[in-house]
């Protein structure tokens, strides 16, 4: 069967995780939410003590401690794990501090080159739902399917809000809303690899869509695009 390279891009809290990680599995691919390797090397710029707005240090660190994403190690909702140098810090990631400073960082020139690289190792051979925000745009330009999936400000806030309050952490509405306007403007503003849909991919308004729905109507656009790659072959 052919293996195909599908890139899903979209702000923060469209939906974009959730749906790679459920079509990964559906196909028997490989998933990369890459945004987490993003906030590894944010959460080890703070564990560390290097000073975020120091854009020389934070790319020395990309460029050395190891990042692995792996499957789940442990059974508490993940949907994998994240190491860094070894240490499991796949919940540390989503600390309010690293979503603070994750945009900061994710917009230094070399850390996305050295993120990239990586990337694009693994994604070499085919067989890979990724996930970020410029996958369609700059990591996998050449992916047999490119998705955009965004949603409603107002509906991106309640969904990370809701995601909060199920591991305890002690944030109100508004400052969810505030710290997601915050990614949103950073993200697509930035000199280095904006946030936007790349010209061929297809966008998906996820706001008022179920899960089931959003994973039924990509799931239809992947199984074409297979079905037209193995006929080329």
């Amino acid at each position: 069967m052919t293996r195909i390279k599908i890139a899903i891009d979209g702000p923060a809290a469209s939906g974009k995780s959730t749906i790679g990680c459920i079509l990964a599995e559906k196909l028997g691919y490989l998933y990369l939410d890459t945004g987490v390797m993003y906030r590894a090397v944010t959460w080890a710029a703070l564990d560390r003590g290097v000073p975020i707005e120091d854009e020389e240090a934070v790319t020395r660190l990309a460029e050395t401690v190891t990042i692995e994403v792996i499957p789940a190690t442990v059974e508490d909702g993940r949907q994998y794990s994240i190491l860094a140098n070894g240490r499991d810090i796949t919940w540390e990631i989503r600390s309010p501090d690293v979503n603070r400073y994750v945009s900061p960082v994710s917009a230094y020139q070399g850390v996305r080159r050295a993120m990239t690289q990586q990337q694009r190792r693994i994604a070499r051979d085919g067989g890979v739902v990724m996930v970020g925000r410029d996958i369609g745009t700059v990591v996998l330009p050449d992916a047999e399917v490119k998705l955009y999936l965004d949603a409603s400000l107002e509906e991106r806030s309640q969904r990370r809000y809701l995601e909060y309050q199920q591991r305890g952490q002690c944030v109100t509405i508004d400052e969810v809303r505030e710290n997601v306007m915050l990614r949103d403007r950073i993200d697509s503003t930035r000199d280095t690899a904006p946030l936007r849909p790349a010209e061929d991919a297809i966008v998906i308004d996820t706001t008022s869509m179920s899960i089931t729905e959003v994973v039924e109507r990509t799931e239809a656009i992947v199984r074409a695009a297979i079905a037209a790659a193995e006929k080329r072959d």
